[in-house]
């Protein structure tokens, strides 16, 4: 007979076999070409990669990373092949002819001879490598895992459940649940080639004689058995780690093990383990003894009933009638560890919690002496700033500012608060008629400078006071300047771009003309020769271009993942990254980037789970602070959290990544600051977690919750929405009188709007990355921000002027609402902005500010201070307003009155009261409204004087 199928008369048979060789040879040659284009692209894109790593100093990051994934391909796959194809080898020699000889079925009428062995063996083959190929890849992309395992660093922390120190749910647990996932695919499919031969083996047909190699009945057992052992085995070693994934499973009430699962469940599951074992044991016995059905019923019979009975039954009943009517009682201790684990994982177990007044007398802000705080009120909101930018600074528009970010500078000799927004360059924006290889790729390579101006800066137009504007950079003040303005690599940069080529880059306008430049950094990959652009063009989806332009030369560099947050995640892809980088002017006049990078984890025993980003994660550090030059692209990693874990055993795995804190220059260092990633995260644990009484959290009776306010959504309509935290700069009550970078986070109870504490992260020197909590008074009622803003819509005369703007082609915008912890009381402001119709720049048009008793507003921020400190309440606000008090002490009782000043002649007092109003319009202008406003308190006095006097 021929190999092929063949048809005859209808008595004859048709048989199945191989195709012929011509066949193999074509279906080999096809599965060929897409291997080696696959090869040929890997080869590419290692080649780039390398020398990308290389160009930042990482080249053994690389190589280190693709030696443990081969490594970890060529292991698994080398043993996936082998133990599946030994066992195929197996079955094949166990079986031998019963299966491989030809055999008879019929299909539709019509008998067919099938040979087994003709595809069987190739088939076997195929499978076999298939697998080894798929489980080379699984694996090798699990290479942090295994070099976590490979590195891990010591900890003291144990459990107090199975006693089992963090290092093993950090590092050693995922990785055995990985080799178990492996097996286990490796125990079914051998399974279920098993069952294949076994039927294979059984008669064609019921008249059928078996051949006289045919498998007989304890061939079928023993290939039966051993299979499902090997499933019974992996199947035991799963269960047994099965068990830890309930230290950090989430309830209700809490998270962690319960009291049912401690004394019941999971030694149920102990038991379910050592019965499969059991089970294993029954079936290899059946293998070569018994071989009966009976036994390998009995065995997968045994491990269900003890689940059963000890994982069903017997905890459901513990559930309902031990622990239900008890279960404070019974859960208490398991309590106790969820709250423990949960603080210890999220940083909150070193909160420091003090009691803070919050008094009502407008005397408690001691604005004499709190100062700091008054000039660096940040009036401008983000959203209203970036608006204004747009339209003064975006000179063209191609440029964005994609962000506005907050930090703290030297201005005139003093710390002050500002904003600061790095100009980018978007090619997306570029005219339709200018989209074409060279504008994008050559010419429009960067952005171009920052701009920077006080958090309360304002001209008399409403805008801005800008410290650094325009193309070239413009500065006010002397100590900042901006000598590498160039924006290569920014949070917009999304294109790869060649530079240090024959064509000019764009880089400012200027009048009707440009400025070009050309780039002198040593940032990206050097295009050198021939082979190095054709690789660098395949990489870079570039080939019909870069290989063929005479503007490319063998010094000119291809800058690749210009994206800050792109380039930092491709280096160090196991680090989360906060999405809200921010731009840093140096003492040297460069821009550099800085990023908080996190370590993160999703196995803490008895930690709850809370989203970060996308993901559920029970553990959180920040434990580097990443830079990376917006010239030039270098990317730096320095540690602040050595005590991480994690991080300990990145460093043991890539030594040459990290830097110590200590080697971050001093002009980054001084602008650190607390992540909004992780106050963020911090304080919604916070609100469950500060209670420490298991009683009480079982019970919820003191929760928190961020505070509210009203402002615009992305639609710009007004909505409540959740307060973000916010930078304040300040000296925090009982540390040293000395002014910090704060970042705090006002609390109150759920589903209420009173306040109930605030939550600072500091920022600057040693303190950095403490935590402190203010809690206030609970035998009273402090305003909240909700409270606060609905004053502002019962208060007549400022509701319907602010109904009235929106009526006239205008839009109203509430600015970000700040509370203010100053003194010992609290300063309520609320900046509203106006936007004309014809013009998308809002301008600063009132200011409105609160204490608990006392509601003013005035159309600038001195002006609203003044109504607070002197004149008659515009309205009062909070539940319990009543009339000012007379002032007290610490001591309660009534301070005095000040003496009055002896009196002078009226031209003193008119030479007095001059300076005064001059020294106030000089406060104004710089921004320090806090002085400006006692300075006007000063001049209102005078002028008394000056009228009793007859002046």
């Amino acid at each position: 007979m021929n190999d092929h199928l063949r048809d005859v008369s209808d008595d004859t048979v048709i048989e199945i076999g191989s195709p012929p060789r011509r066949r193999w040879r074509f279906a080999l040659l096809l599965l060929l070409i897409p291997i080696a284009i696959f090869l040929l692209n890997r080869f590419v894109e290692v080649y780039v990669e390398s020398l990308w790593f290389g160009s930042l100093g990482f080249s053994s990051v690389f190589w280190y990373r693709l030696r443990l994934q081969v490594l970890l391909w060529v292991v698994f796959a080398l043993v996936t092949f082998l133990m599946l194809r030994g066992g195929f080898w197996w079955l094949e020699r166990s079986f031998g002819a019963s299966t491989l000889q030809p055999r008879r079925v019929v299909v539709n009428n019509v008998p067919v001879m099938i040979t087994p062995g003709r595809f069987l063996r190739p088939l076997a083959w195929v499978v076999s490598l298939i697998a080894a190929g798929i489980a080379g890849f699984d694996l090798s992309a699990e290479w942090q895992q295994f070099a976590l395992y490979f590195h891990q660093s010591p900890t003291t922390q144990i459990d107090p459940i199975f006693g089992k120190g963090l290092g093993f749910y950090l590092f050693t647990l995922p990785v055995y649940q990985t080799v178990l996932d492996w097996l286990m695919a490796l125990a079914v499919v051998g399974l279920i080639a098993a069952v294949g031969y076994v039927l294979l083996s059984l008669p064609s047909t019921p008249g059928d004689k078996p051949a006289a190699n045919a498998a007989n009945r304890a061939t079928r057992f023993t290939a039966i058995s051993i299979a499902a052992a090997a499933v019974f085995l992996v199947l035991a070693g799963k269960i047994y780690l099965a068990r830890f994934p309930y230290l950090w499973k989430d309830h209700d009430s809490f998270s962690g093990v319960t009291y049912t699962e401690a004394h019941y469940f999971l030694p149920a599951l102990l038991i379910i383990s050592i019965a499969m074992i059991v089970s294993a044991s029954m079936l290899v016995l059946n293998a070569f003894k018994w071989r009966g059905v009976r036994l390998i019923a009995l065995a997968c019979a045994l491990p269900i009933a003890i689940f059963i009975v000890g994982g069903v039954i017997i905890p459901s009943y513990i559930t309902n009638f031990v622990v239900k009517p008890n279960e404070l009682d019974r859960e208490a201790p398991f309590i106790q560890h969820n709250i423990e684990g949960t603080r210890r994982a999220f940083g909150l177990e070193k909160v420091e919690s003090r009691q803070y007044p919050a008094e009502l007398p407008i005397s408690s802000l001691d604005l004499t002496t709190n100062r700091t705080p008054m000039d660096n009120v940040r009036l401008w909101d983000w959203r209203a700033l970036k608006a204004a930018l747009h339209q003064l600074q975006q000179i063209r528009t191609y440029y964005d500012f994609p962000d506005v970010d907050i930090d703290r500078y030297q201005i005139n000799g003093q710390l002050r608060q500002v904003m600061i927004a790095a100009r980018e360059l978007n090619v997306e924006n570029l005219p339709a008629n200018s989209r074409n290889w060279v504008n994008e790729k050559l010419i429009y390579t960067h952005g171009y400078g920052v701009t920077m101006n006080t958090a309360n800066g304002f001209t008399p137009e409403g805008t801005p006071l800008l410290i650094l504007s325009n193309m070239p950079v413009q500065s006010t003040e002397p100590s900042i300047q901006v000598k590498r303005p160039e924006i290569y690599f920014g949070q917009s940069t999304n294109n790869d771009v060649y530079v240090r080529t024959k064509q000019k880059e764009f880089d400012y306008p200027q009048g009707e003309a440009n400025t070009t430049t050309t780039y002198e950094g040593n940032g990206g990959v050097a295009l050198g020769g021939w082979f190095r652009r054709m690789a660098l063009a395949w990489e870079l989806n570039d080939l019909s271009k870069l290989p063929f332009s005479d503007a490319i030369t063998a010094d000119s560099r291809a800058l690749m993942r210009r994206n800050i947050i792109e380039r930092v995640k491709y280096v160090a892809p196991f680090l989360e990254l906060d999405p809200d980088p921010y731009i840093i002017v140096t003492d040297d006049g460069r821009l550099v980037w800085m990023i908080d990078a996190f370590t993160s984890a999703q196995t803490v025993p008895y930690s709850r789970h809370y989203l970060l980003g996308d993901e559920r994660v029970n553990y959180l550090r920040n434990s580097v602070k990443v830079t990376v030059d917006a010239y030039d692209g270098a990317v730096k990693f320095y540690v602040f959290d050595p005590a991480d874990p994690l991080i300990s055993s990145y460093r043991a795995i890539f030594p040459d990544l990290f830097l110590d804190a200590s080697a971050m220059p001093a002009d980054l260092r001084r602008h650190v600051r607390y992540p909004d990633t992780l106050i963020r995260t911090q304080g919604e644990v916070y609100g469950l977690y500060h209670t420490e009484n298991p009683k009480v959290f079982f019970q919820r009776e003191d929760m928190w919750t961020f505070a509210h306010q009203v402002a615009l959504n992305r639609d710009e309509k007004q909505e409540e929405q959740t307060l973000d935290p916010y930078f304040v700069l300040m000296a925090l009550p009982g540390e040293k009188p000395e002014n910090e970078f704060v970042q705090i986070v006002p609390f109150t109870p759920a589903n209420r709007n009173n306040m109930i504490g605030w939550m600072a992260g500091r920022s600057d020197g040693a303190a950095y990355g403490s935590l402190l909590v203010y809690n206030f008074p609970t035998d009273r009622v402090v305003v909240g921000p909700m409270q606060f803003e609905a004053q502002i819509d019962q208060d007549p005369q400022l509701s319907g002027q602010l109904t009235l703007w929106n009526q006239q082609g205008s839009t109203v915008l509430r600015g970000n609402l700040l509370v203010l912890p100053i003194g010992k009381g609290l300063l309520y402001i609320k900046p509203i902005y106006l936007k004309a119709a014809r013009s998308p720049m809002p301008e600063l048009r009132l200011v409105v500010l609160a204490t608990q008793e006392k509601l003013v507003y005035g159309s600038t921020f001195a002006e609203a201070l003044t109504k607070l400190l002197g004149e008659p309440a515009t309205a009062p606000i909070g539940p319990d307003a009543k009339p000012t008090p007379t002032p007290v002490d610490n001591k309660g009782k009534p301070v005095p009155p000040p003496p009055t000043p002896p009196t002078a002649n009226t031209k003193q007092l008119i030479d007095r009261a001059t300076q005064e109003f001059n020294d106030y319009q000089r406060l104004t202008q710089e921004g320090k409204f806090g002085e400006a406003g006692l300075k006007l308190e000063q001049l209102k006095k005078t002028l008394e004087e000056l009228k009793k006097a007859g002046g």
